[in-house]
């Protein structure tokens, strides 16, 4: 599925949207370059929720926790990360317990690490909007994705 935003209100919500049907132990992963709306994507992930906190870059920390809903959520950055070995020291496969669901920013990182994204979503800025190319790697990611592409039935961009 691949779609265009135009806006970081619009980035928030699509993402929105992909909140409402995130199953228990779903690994959803952002690539892109800096600026391109990652953060972003997740704050509306998290507002489709409901969760009405301040959404912060764990960009420092790695991992930001939040439970919405008797939902464990984790948010994870490695940016910073100065080798992929260093998940191993914060706990991180405790994470991917397959209940929680897990939003990745910067995967390619922690590559070796990490296990299989159900859905990757790369997103590229193009001028003043953003291009998302969502992949699904897994069944269960492929089930999500044509739900939602369900919703979105002319979602292409050129």
């Amino acid at each position: 599925m691949r779609l265009a935003v135009n806006s970081p209100e619009e980035m928030e919500a699509f993402a929105g949207s992909c909140a409402q049907s995130l199953p228990a132990g779903f690994n959803l992963y952002l690539q892109g370059e800096l600026g391109a709306g990652k953060t972003t994507f997740v704050r509306g992930v998290l507002r489709g929720l409901g969760y009405r906190g301040i959404v912060k870059s764990p960009t420092y920390t790695l991992v930001e926790y939040y439970r919405i809903a008797d939902r464990d959520i984790y948010h994870l950055d490695l940016y910073r990360l100065a080798a992929a070995t260093e998940l191993d020291d914060i706990g991180c496969r405790d994470y991917f317990d397959g209940l929680a669901v897990c939003l990745v920013e910067w995967p390619e990182r922690g590559r070796g690490c990490l296990p299989e994204p159900d859905l990757l979503i790369d997103i590229a800025i193009n001028r003043s909007r953003r291009d998302l190319d969502c992949r699904a790697r897994t069944a269960a990611g492929e089930k999500y994705l044509q739900r939602l592409s369900a919703s979105y039935p002319d979602p292409v961009y050129s």
